[in-house]
């Protein structure tokens, strides 16, 4: 540094993207700079903090506690702020004279009015201001122009845009931390904003798990080293799978009882970077077959970046009725007393169809379900079953899902409640909460490690308890209505009526509207995990 002016201070601020390695953010925060500050914001929103649960949290934390500790071993910390961005910016620039903050792309609407305040600070006290785009694998702006100024509506279009596009950037090479001096914060600064000296827990949230950990509970942990690690051990999986002529093992092969190998979460808050996980899939598929790989390999990222992009612009993406890419159905008002009933039923797995309670169980116990699981969950709440808004369910994931993100999630809810898509999933009977999970997890561990009350069973009664004999009941010591819940609904009268009711609803649209719709067939299959004959999922018994 030069003695006659003064040293260049930038701030890197962190929101997702809780990462070192392919981090642009970083490496412009670190270009002519003397001095560099790495901060997040606790201001009541970002990272999805405004609706959590204890598991959210606890990640959200332990990925921050992840970063702090690469710092410090570089001789700095990663500052924790709670307030206003706006605020903390301005007092940084009296206080440090900061001239650059640089940080990642938030793509989706619910962000902007954020970002937008934070950009207009920069231009008004004359400090650079950088976006990097690395949350996502292409620039969701750049697919909707390429798409003629609209998001493709189609997961088929949007293939075709992206393949005009061209394959995602590769990751950003690793910072050098060769003189870099980390900043530390004037005592006259931290007296004026509320910063930590170290990372809060999720007891400083007032924020405690809601369900007892059993000896079973699987406890997933946050942070760019867990999630590396994570990812050594995935395509470790999906080389073996490729070797064997397959792809995506944990769905086509679907484990519900082993250590799950989804980078949901850690993709999620950016602990991997989305673009490292795409290559590294694709690169280990080209190493084993000595052959170019296509879009199959990497669906489920392609799915995320779907998602994303439709909602750029759509700031009521995550309801129903301003939703112009959603179709409007009459679902039950939880206000009335049997659906409010119903959907707390739901929420606490207590409906009494074990497959779809153990499923709930275990998002409020462990803060994650695997996708095949997510689909009959939420089938359940909607169409299928209980005939509750999608928007119900979309709360409940956003609060309790480690990897709940506000576009993906409620692309999700939408696709699988119909309400993107008004007939080619006008079958009702696709996911039937007793054939569905029996298909899964034949011999009920999985019901059984989560519903403890039919823990002696029969396994021929274990998705059915309801048919079991009393004798049988009160030999498992589980009587229905008394030791595990009666069912909510009889699924083989409620799913007929509901398919009628979409039936209806199809006649009824004289105009089509644009919306996010499947392709054909075969993607409903891919996206469901359905077999070829939907009918193998019907409840046979009346």
């Amino acid at each position: 540094m030069s003695e006659d002016r003064s040293p260049r201070v930038s701030v890197l601020w962190f929101r997702h993207g809780l990462r070192i390695h392919d981090n642009p953010a970083l490496l412009r925060a670190l270009e002519d700079t003397d001095i560099f500050y790495p901060v997040f914001i606790f201001d009541g929103e970002s990272a999805g903090t405004k609706l959590i649960s204890y598991n959210r949290m606890k990640f959200l934390l332990e990925s921050l506690e992840d970063l702090d500790n690469q710092f410090r071993a570089k001789g700095g910390k990663l500052y924790v702020f709670f307030g206003s961005p706006i605020e903390i910016f301005a007092k940084f620039k009296a206080h440090l004279n900061f001239y650059k903050l640089t940080f990642e792309q938030d793509c989706e609407p619910i962000w902007q009015a954020r970002d937008s305040s934070v950009k207009k600070l920069c231009d008004d006290l004359d400090i650079i201001w950088d976006e990097s785009i690395s949350h996502t694998l292409w620039d969701p702006r750049e697919i909707i122009d390429t798409n003629g100024g609209s998001p493709p509506l189609t997961y088929s279009m949007f293939l075709h845009t992206v393949s005009v596009i061209g394959p995602p950037p590769r990751p950003v090479e690793d910072p050098c931390w060769d003189g870099i001096k980390f900043g530390v914060l004037p005592e006259s600064l931290k007296r004026e904003l509320d910063v930590r000296d170290k990372i809060p827990v999720p007891a400083d949230f007032n924020l405690k798990p809601e369900l007892k950990q059993s000896e079973y509970t699987i406890e997933w942990f946050g942070g760019e080293n867990q999630a590396l690690s994570n990812l050594r051990k995935r395509i470790a999986v999906e080389e073996k799978a490729f070797r064997q002529g397959f792809c995506q093992p944990n769905q086509t092969q679907p484990d519900l009882l082993g250590p799950p190998t989804s980078q949901s979460a850690a993709l999620r808050y950016g602990c991997l970077s989305v673009r490292k996980f795409f290559w590294a899939l694709h690169d280990t598929f080209s190493d084993v077959h000595n052959m170019p790989s296509n879009s199959n390999i990497t669906s489920q990222l392609i799915w995320r970046e779907y998602f994303y992009t439709m909602s750029v612009d759509n700031k009521y993406y995550a309801e129903m009725a301003r939703n112009p890419v959603c179709l409007n159905i009459p679902w039950s008002s939880v206000k009335d007393e049997t659906a409010k009933a119903n959907l707390k039923a739901w929420e606490d797995g207590k409906t009494g169809y074990p497959f779809i309670d153990a499923l709930m169980r275990q998002l409020k116990q462990e803060g994650w379900i695997h996708h095949i699981g997510r689909n009959a969950v939420s089938s359940f709440l909607t169409r299928g079953d209980l005939w509750i808004s999608w928007e119900e369910g979309l709360r409940h994931f956003l609060r309790y899902l480690l990897d709940a993100d506000w576009s993906v999630c409620a692309g999700n809810w939408m696709w699988v409640s119909s309400s993107a898509f008004e007939k080619l999933l006008d079958c009702n009977f696709c996911i039937c909460p007793v054939n569905y999970g029996r298909r899964l997890d034949p011999y009920g561990e999985f019901v059984k490690r989560y519903v403890p009350e039919l823990q002696k069973m029969p396994v021929e009664y274990v998705y059915e308890p309801w048919r079991a004999p009393l004798e049988v009941q009160e030999h498992a010591n589980c009587v229905i209505g008394r030791d595990y819940p009666k069912r909510i609904v009889d699924h083989n009268v409620v799913s007929h009526e509901n398919k009628e009711k979409m039936k209806e609803i199809c006649k009824s649209l004289k105009v089509r509207t644009p919306h996010c719709a499947p392709s054909d067939e075969l993607e409903i299959r891919q996206y469901m995990w359905l077999p070829d004959s939907c009918t193998s999922h019907l409840s046979t018994l009346k």
